[in-house]
């Protein structure tokens, strides 16, 4: 085994910070949808604006490090035959002790399910959230761009839609880093520190 560097400084700061707003906006969007009351309506909407801003901000920082850096071919999706060996590890051979079928390196920090993952948020759940909450904030002004026919209703649903799936995909990755790194947290504590031990 060998311990690299395997994180750069900016991508922890941008998964923490990242990970902070989204289970903020879930909070907060969760309460003004009225499904349970903690600090009440208005504060909530503004915290959760406040924090749409904030991420919104960032991702867009988030954005410009990927295609600079080159860390962008971190998602580039896998054969399926490797996807297929994952979920096959994942399904059977974990419980049989066997030895799991990724090794990472800097130019490999994702598994192949991870990679689809991954690219499927960055693709697909962010876009859906931040474009429906946009389409939310201003909807009072979407004459102006010819989108007065879209419905608020189908909006909101859509909105809720994506959270529901960004709380999904929380709740997996959290189980799955926590349970599935060898020793239990190695991932956290390399999201923290930087460093991971790899296999030489």
């Amino acid at each position: 085994m060998a311990t690299i560097k395997l994180y750069a400084g900016f991508e922890r700061f941008w998964h923490w910070s990242q990970a902070a707003l989204i289970i903020l906006m879930l909070i907060t969007g969760f309460e003004i949808h009225g499904t349970y009351t903690l600090i009440g309506w208005e504060q909530a909407a503004e915290i959760h604006r406040i924090a749409a801003w904030t991420l919104i901000g960032l991702w867009a920082f988030a954005w410009f490090w990927h295609l600079t850096t080159g860390e962008w071919k971190q998602y580039i999706p896998s054969p399926m035959e490797r996807i297929l060996a994952m979920v096959k590890y994942y399904a059977f051979e974990i419980f049989q002790g066997k030895g799991h079928p990724f090794h990472k390196d800097r130019s490999h920090k994702h598994n192949p399910l991870q990679r689809s993952a991954y690219l499927g948020l960055h693709l697909f759940i962010g876009p859906a959230i931040w474009i429906s909450g946009l389409l939310y904030l201003f909807y009072g002004d979407l004459g102006g761009i010819g989108l007065e026919w879209l419905p608020l209703g189908a909006i909101a649903l859509v909105h809720t839609g994506a959270a529901f799936l960004m709380l999904t995909f929380l709740v997996a990755h959290l189980y799955l880093t926590i349970t599935m790194s060898d020793p239990v947290g190695a991932d956290v504590k390399a999201m923290i520190t930087g460093y991971e031990e790899v296999d030489d």
